[in-house]
Formats: structure tokens, sequence, C-alpha cells
């Protein structure tokens, strides 16, 4: 079958896997039922999150705590649901909420700081003489994590210390207590119902340590001193002025080595070994080197860093969607991730996110390359201060839970998509870690032009045939120099990435869309996204001939559009997608049905108000039609939620303005109809720290 057609119904294999937060006083019945839940609205999978608010009756990895998740991995398993484990308790990953420290106060996490004065415990490093002396020392970066239980959250006095990750000896002891307990309880369903575990934004030097200190670990001075640095050198890491110099840049890539070696690599080789993925995310998001040991490359999309209004393209966190993408396509992983949506709420006001918003950020990250979406978070309770924890709940707790199928198997869909075709890119952009030059392929993204990222590990391996640079099968057309450098053995390509042909040629040109060009067997086809707040339209010509087809994969429908060569026309209203896609013959052009424009259109002015339910922040209107002679649109400038009946009969649902809801021309009686639109507003009225308008826009 050709993928087009399973895109309809997509496999669940592709579902969204969210992190389900056990934060609540958990009961069998209650995680049963709640699973059960979630598959009912298309949910196959879960990350299972332990979380701030268990009670105390709860300890961490206790006897206690595995029988309710035993209780979660067996439901799963007869619902034929995948389960993520969580390796902590709760983040950031590698201390086993405190349990590493607790018994070896010498493996807490270490840094090193310049100061003034020296502290009782503190290992000297060096000595700067000048007009007042400075020392360079080693001492306990003080670093916590947050933990399950209320009074342990930052700044609370029984945070948990966070561990050396650096430490082989504490890295090992996490694993020790985390996932070999986790085996010993369910190691009979490891590679079936569990398929992973994921570590979550693991930090060297932990939270709340001192701004002022930089990554350390015990005994890592005799390792600098023995590839050649000099530990006064390393005053220049805490002196902005000064530029980087060999004893600076042997400290990042020695760090970076041993991050890597002793977390990442220990997690990645005990996950290979016992059948299932390593799943999560590194510290930051531009952190992709570290990447390479994930068998499911990924990211995490938080905190508003990006957002419509800010366009999707500044920042060094706009590189994150891109830097999973294509990790994972250098390594050959099918899967990449992001944990999404978390407490990215609009204008501080927790809970205040909108279907707009999650719509904008799936597409945002699949016209990237992600390709599993890990939905921040559903939530098991929302009782007392638990609904304030990193809010909002964009599952059950939300307002679009009674369709989230909807969203499901739009995600679902563009997983599979992002999964089983080729991306194509003609330009390669080398860069190191943590440097991913979020500015610089900026006018990239702007003109349409698709690029790969090619970190500095992977240099070595690249050849040059024919003018092109070639990693493995990945050919490209033009490379984008790091800096000034030029890559030994790179001659004879082009360094002017904009000289390569765009993936279309628009009419004018559009600035907000993001194409991702894709192939399929012999199909090409290209992802459309509008990430701006305009609507986009223009004459799009695809370097393809023959005939276009056009597939909404929110609506799951399809329609003709028009021929490549001779230019379609595009329009995209803000938070919408579309996939296009050439015709492999005339029978498939001819099969595809064409695009119609509806007999009549409703707007706000034809509706009026008849009710208000003031404690579901919902407004009820009512319109009448007669004699409409085709089709009906619906397209109504809202906030948040319409839900749309016609003559009784449920005709659709909408979560963004405008709000366009299609009703058939059979659903209307002789032309006539009565609707009624229930528009519900932002849980932000109940959750958040002040209301928020609801209902149609006058």
């Amino acid at each position: 079958m050709d993928m087009l057609d399973r895109l309809k119904v997509p496999s669940r294999e592709y579902t969204p896997i969210p992190f389900w937060f056990l934060n609540g006083d958990l009961r069998h019945e209650e995680i049963r039922r709640q699973l059960r839940d979630f598959r009912d609205h298309g949910i196959y999978g879960v990350v299972t999150h332990p979380r701030i608010g268990l009670p105390k009756r709860i300890p961490y990895l206790s006897k206690t705590f595995f029988s309710y998740m035993r209780t979660a991995v067996e439901t799963a398993a007869e619902l034929d649901m995948k389960v993520v484990l969580y390796d902590e308790g709760m983040y950031p990953s590698g201390s086993a909420c405190g349990l590493v420290v607790r018994d070896h106060p010498e493996w807490a996490s270490r840094g090193i700081v310049l100061t003034k004065e020296l502290r009782a415990g503190d290992v000297l490093l060096a000595r700067v003489n000048g007009e007042e002396p400075l020392f360079l020392a080693e001492r306990p970066s003080g670093g916590t994590l947050r933990g399950i239980h209320f009074g342990q959250d930052d700044g609370e006095p029984w945070a948990p210390p966070t561990a050396d990750i650096l430490n082989p000896q504490a890295v090992n002891r996490f694993i020790e207590l985390t996932h070999e307990a986790y085996y010993r309880e369910f190691s009979g369903y490891f590679g079936t119902t569990i398929i992973g575990f994921f570590t979550d934004e693991p930090s060297i030097l932990g939270r709340n340590a001192p701004q002022d200190m930089l990554p350390w670990t015990a005994g890592f001075a005799d390792e600098f001193l023995r590839e050649g640095g000099r530990l006064e050198g390393l005053t220049a890491l805490f002196r902005p002025e000064e530029e980087e110099n060999a004893d600076t840049a042997l400290y990042r890539r020695l760090i970076l080595k041993r991050e890597e070696e002793v977390y990442y690599g220990s997690l990645s080789r005990w996950c290979e070994s016992h059948g299932i993925a390593l799943m999560g995310h590194p510290h930051q998001s531009d952190d992709i080197e570290v990447e390479k040991y994930f068998h499911v490359p990924g990211q995490d999309l938080v905190l508003r860093w990006i957002a419509p209004e800010k366009g999707g393209l500044e920042g060094m966190d706009t590189v994150m969607g891109k830097c999973s993408a294509d990790m994972a396509r250098l390594m050959g992983r099918k899967r990449n991730s992001n944990e999404c949506f978390g407490a990215c709420n609009r204008e501080n006001n927790p809970w205040y996110f909108t279907g707009a918003d999650m719509k904008w950020y799936t597409d945002w990250l699949a016209v990237r390359g992600v390709n599993l979406f890990i939905p921040h978070a559903f939530y098991y309770s929302l009782k007392g201060k638990r609904s304030g924890e990193r809010p909002p709940d964009v599952g059950p707790g939300s307002i679009w839970w009674p369709h989230y199928r909807m969203w499901a198997d739009y995600m679902a869909r563009l997983s599979m998509l992002m999964s089983e075709t080729e991306a194509q890119a003609s330009v390669a952009v080398l860069c190191r870690n943590r440097d991913l030059r979020a500015e610089e392929v900026k006018p990239l993204f702007e003109s349409q032009r698709s690029f790969q990222y090619l970190p500095e590990s992977f240099w070595a391996d690249c050849r040059v045939r024919a003018g092109n640079l070639i990693y493995r099968d990945m050919r490209f057309q033009a490379v984008m120099d790091y800096g000034k450098e030029q890559k030994p053995g790179f001659e004879g390509v082009s360094r002017d990435p904009l000289s390569v042909a765009p993936d279309c040629v628009c009419d004018p040109p559009q600035p907000s869309l993001r194409v991702a060009r894709l192939r399929c067997g012999e199909r090409e086809m290209w992802f459309c996204v509008n990430e701006g707040l305009e609507a986009i339209s223009a004459s799009v010509t695809l370097p393809a001939s023959g005939q276009i087809g056009q597939y909404d994969l929110w609506n799951n429908r399809f329609c003709r559009t028009g021929s490549g060569k001779e230019g379609i026309q595009l329009q995209l209203d803000p938070y919408e997608s579309v996939l296009l896609f050439a015709c492999l013959s005339d029978e498939e052009w001819q099969a595809l049905p064409e695009k119609t424009e509806p007999a009549r259109i409703l707007t706000n002015q034809d509706f009026r108000l008849v009710r208000e339910e003031r404690e579901q922040f919902r407004k009820i209107y009512e319109a009448e039609v007669s004699d409409c002679g085709g089709d009906l649109l619906v397209s109504a400038e809202a906030s948040e939620m319409a839900e749309l009946y016609v003559n009784g009969a449920f005709a659709g649902v909408a979560f963004w303005a405008p709000q366009k809801i299609r009703v058939p021309a059979e659903m209307l009686d002789n032309g006539s109809a009565k609707l009624q639109m229930a528009v519900t507003g932002s849980l932000a009225n109940r959750y958040g720290n002040r209301r928020v308008p609801y209902g149609l826009n006058k």
C-alpha cells in the first residue's frame, strides 16, 4: 500500500508518547482507568514519570513504588501500549532522587570557581597573582534536583543533592539503583512493552549551583595536566573579555569527552544490552555531539523559549528540532523525539496555552524532522498545587480532551511521514557542540533551502566527489563553513549555501514558509508550514514535472492542486500546514477530488449569543441558514475551541482562529439548518493567575 494511503490511518507505532505525571496518591484501579482512557483517545504509549506530589507513603524505588509501576506496566501490556521508563525522581537525571549521594557524599556534583577566598574543603588548583590574588579552586557545587515529594522542590529544605555524573563510580551506582532495579522487576517486559529509558537533561553541576561555577570532577586536574593543559590558563573561562586559548579549548573538549563516555556512554550501553532504547534529551538545545549515544535522539521544547510571536527562528533554542533530527539521520536512527509543550504558556499566565499554540509547535517540530512527540504532560492528578507544577495538562485535563483523537492522529501522521521518507538536503552546515549557528541558518529557512547539520565528529568521515560533499549516502552541493576555517579535504565544494536551488520558488517570496523536501521511493513530497502570524498566498513552483496533489493531514483530505513546473497557488492561514506531492501517474491525478468552494460562508456576525456557562468558561451561539445550495463553511473568529452542531448533530470542532468547520450539504435539511456553536475558553480562567477572554471575537 502506498504511504499516502497508510497516512490516512497511521500505525500505532507512531503514537505520541506523553509524559504521564505520576504525581498523586496512586491507586491501582485509577492507574488502569487512566491508561484505558488514553488508549480510547488514540494514545498508545506513555512515559511513566514520577513527579512531585507523590505522597511520602510511596518512597522512590521502594517496594510500594514498584507495586504501582507494575500495575502500569502490566496494564499497558494488556492494552498493547508501550512504556518508556523515566530514570529519575524527578529531574535532572543521574542521582536517583539523592540516593547516590546519600551513602557516598563524596560523589556529589563538583565544580570550579575563581575566588578571592578559599573555603574549608576547597582543592586549590592554581593561584593567579595580580593586584589582588585569585584562586582557581575545586569544590562541591551544592547542586540539587527537583524531587518527587512536596518539600523537595527547588529551594526547599529537602531538595535532593545531585550526583557527579562525570564520576564513573557515581554513574555506576545510579545505574545499579535505578536501571537494575527496574530490570529486576520487569525484565519480562523489556523489549516488548517497555521500549526505552528516558534520561532527562542531566546536569553536571545540578540545579541551583552558583552562577560563577563551571563543571569539574574529582581527579580531573590530573587528566587535564596529562593532556598538556595548564591549570592557570583556565582562569580565562571566568573572564568573558579574554579569548579562547589552548587550555580553555582543551578543558571543553575533555569535559565533553568525560560526559559522553562516563554518563551517556554508560547508559547507552546498558540500554542496548537490555534490548531497549536510550531516550530523552541532553541538557541544552544545542548539545548535538552527545546525541550520538541516544538510540532515539531527543530534545526538549519548554518554557516558550520559542513561540509563534517570536517567529520561530530567534535564539539558540530554535536549533533543537534539527539538532535531534539531523543526528538521527547521520546515525541511521529511524526516530528522534521532542518533549514538547511544557510550560509554554502565554503571557506568563499558567495554563494559558491554546490549541493554536499546540498546532504551531507541532508543525514547527515536524517540518524540522522530529518524528516522535512526547507531550508534556498528562497529569495523574490536578489536586491542589499539583495543577500549578509546570502546567498545563495538555491531555485529559485540557478542554480539548473529548476530541483528542484528532491531535493524536495528526501527530501520528506527521511522525509516520517524517519516519518513512528520506529528507532531501543540499546544504551541509558544519557545526560544533553547543554552536549550531542559529542566526547564520535563518536565510536558509527563510528561502526554503533544506540543510543538514554536520557536527565536528563527522567531518573526518566526509569526502569530496565531483564538487559535492559526501557523507555515506548523503550528498551536499554546498557547505556552510565553520567560521573562517577551510576544512582539509573539502576543497572544491561551494561555500555559498544560497547558490543551491531552493526546495520551491515562491512568488512573492515567503520568509515565513518552512518546507521539508522529502522522498519516498519514486515520489517527491514537500511538507509546507506557515510559521508566521499572517496568511501566506503565493504562486509556488516546484522542482518536479507533472501534476501535484495536496494532502491536508489535519483534516485527512486530498485534492488536486496543479502543475509543479507551471506553479500552484499556495494558500495557508496561520497555524496551517499541507503536504504537496508529485502524482506518479495521470490515473492517480484523476482519482483525486477537485478542490471546491463552499456554497455559503457563515461568520461571527451570523451568530447570536444565547447562553453562557460560566463554570465551564463556555458561550453558546446559534444561527440559522436556508436555501444553501451546497456545502456550508463556518469561519469563526473565536478564542480557543469551537464545537459546531447542525440540527442537533455534531458537525466538527476547531481549535484556532479562524475556526473553519465545513458542513457537507448532506447534513443540511434541503439546504436549511439550525446551527449551534459552543466556544470554550482557556483553563487559565480556572488555574491561571488572571482571566482571559473567551467566546466569539466581536
